[in-house]
C-alpha cells in the first residue's frame, strides 16, 4: 500500500464519461479523497464498474500500478450490516476459502466511514470472468468443491449452528399467490404495456397457474440443513480463472438459510442451463453435486438430493424479476430482461422434468 500524504488527490484520472454527468465526476473525486485519507493510497485511475445493485463499484489503479476494487455504500443506515458482510467474507478467507481480501484502513477498520463516502477496499482479482452463463466442463466440479468448502467453513460460524428444519418452509406458496395476484392486477391496470411488460404479465400468469403443483413439491421435501450461508451465492458473485474458482465475492451478513437453496441457485444458473442444453447441464450439475459432497461430507446428502426440488419451488414462487417494471423500474435493462426470460424458462423446465433430473442425482449420491 502507498504511504501517500494525507492531502486529498486533486485530480484523479477517471474513465471517459458522458458530458454533463457532474454527479459521477463529483463521486469519483470523493472516492479519490477517501482513498488518500482513509487508506493512504493515491489513485492514478478510477473507473466506474456498471455492475452493482446495492453499491457503486469502482476499479482503482494506484500510483504504484497496483489494482484495487472499491465498493461505495449508498447510505449510512445499514453500515453495521455492511461491516458484518465484510467480516463474513474475511471469516471464509481465514478458513481457506477462495475470496477477495478486504484492505483495512489506516485505523485497521474494514470499512472507511469517516470521510465523505462510506466504502470498502478490496484486493483485485485479475483475469477472471463470472460463473453466470459460463459453467462448462471442469468448471462444474470446481464450483461444487469451492461451494462445499465454503459451506463447511460457514457451518462453524458462531452466529448460528447448523440445524435441520422442514424443507417445506423454504418458501410460502400462500404468500406467493398473493404477490402474483397483486402483480397481475398492477400490469392489467396500466394503460399500455411495453414488450417486456407484456411478456412478464404472461409469465406471471403461468407461474400463478402452477403454484398448486409447487405446493405438492414442497410438501414432499424432507428436513434440510439451515446454517449460515454466503447470502447471495449466484453466478455473478463467483469469479472463474480458466477452470478454477478464483474468488467468491459479495457476501451478505451472517444469517441462516437453507443450504439446498444456495446450492441450486448457483448450480442452476439459468444462463448456464440454457447455454449448455438440459442434458449437458444435468451432467454438469451431477459433477457439481459429487464435488460438493466430497468437499463437505458432513452435510446430509438430502441437501443435494432435494436441491432441484427446492430450487424449482423457490424460483417459481418468486415474482422477481417479473415484478421489476412495477416495483423497481430503474433496474430494467436488456440484461435484466434476458435474465428474467432465462430464469422463467429454467424454472418451468425443472418443474416439468423433476423426476428424471432427481433420478440422475440419486444415481450418484446415497441418501442420508
Amino acid at each position: 500500500m502507498s504511504t501517500a500524504s494525507h492531502q486529498p488527490a486533486t485530480k484523479p484520472v477517471a474513465a471517459p464519461s458522458t458530458p454533463g454527468r457532474t454527479a459521477e465526476g463529483a463521486q469519483i473525486t470523493a472516492v479519490a479523497d477517501t482513498l488518500v485519507l482513509a487508506y493512504g493510497l493515491r489513485p492514478a485511475e478510477i473507473t466506474r464498474i456498471p455492475e452493482g445493485t446495492a453499491t457503486d463499484n469502482y476499479a482503482i489503479v494506484d500510483q504504484t500500478g497496483c489494482r484495487h476494487f472499491a465498493k461505495v455504500y449508498r447510505g449510512r443506515d445499514r453500515l453495521d450490516l455492511d461491516r458484518a458482510s465484510v467480516e463474513l467474507s474475511e471469516y471464509a478467507a481465514d478458513g481457506g476459502v477462495a475470496t477477495a481480501r478486504a484492505t483495512r484502513t489506516r485505523e485497521h477498520e474494514l470499512l472507511a466511514t469517516h470521510g465523505r463516502l462510506p466504502m470498502s477496499l478490496w484486493s483485485y482479482v485479475p483475469h477472471t470472468e463470472t460463473a453466470e452463463g459460463n459453467l462448462t466442463g471442469a468448471r462444474w466440479a470446481a464450483v461444487g468443491a469451492a461451494m462445499g468448502r465454503l459451506h463447511s467453513r460457514l457451518a462453524t460460524h458462531p452466529a448460528a449452528a447448523p440445524t435441520l428444519e422442514p424443507g417445506a418452509a423454504v418458501c410460502n406458496v400462500t404468500a406467493a399467490r398473493d404477490r402474483f395476484e397483486r402483480l397481475i392486477l398492477a400490469f392489467q391496470n396500466r394503460p399500455r404495456l411495453g414488450q417486456f411488460e407484456t411478456w412478464a404479465l404472461q409469465a406471471a400468469r403461468e407461474r400463478q397457474a402452477v403454484l398448486g403443483h409447487v405446493e405438492r413439491v414442497l410438501a414432499s421435501l424432507p428436513q434440510l440443513t439451515v446454517q449460515v450461508m454466503h447470502g447471495d451465492l449466484a453466478g455473478p458473485n463467483v469469479l472463474l480463472k480458466d477452470d478454477e474458482v478464483a474468488a467468491i465475492v459479495d457476501f451478505g451478513p451472517p444469517a441462516p438459510g437453507y443450504l439446498a437453496w444456495e446450492i441450486v441457485r448457483l448450480g442452476c444458473d439459468p444462463k448456464s442451463v440454457l447455454s449448455n442444453g438440459v442434458e449437458s447441464w444435468l451432467k454438469g450439475y451431477t459433477d457439481l453435486a459429487r464435488a460438493y459432497r466430497d468437499a463437505n461430507p458432513e452435510a446430509p446428502a438430502d441437501n443435494l438430493l432435494s436441491s432441484l426440488r427446492v430450487g424449482c419451488a423457490a424460483m417459481l414462487c418468486s415474482t422477481f424479476p417479473l415484478s421489476a417494471p412495477v416495483e423497481r423500474p430503474h433496474l430494467v435493462d436488456a440484461a435484466l430482461e434476458s435474465y428474467a426470460r432465462a430464469r422463467h424458462e429454467a424454472a418451468l423446465m425443472l418443474l416439468d422434468r423433476l423426476p428424471d433430473l432427481e433420478g440422475a442425482l440419486r444415481d450418484i449420491l446415497p441418501s442420508s
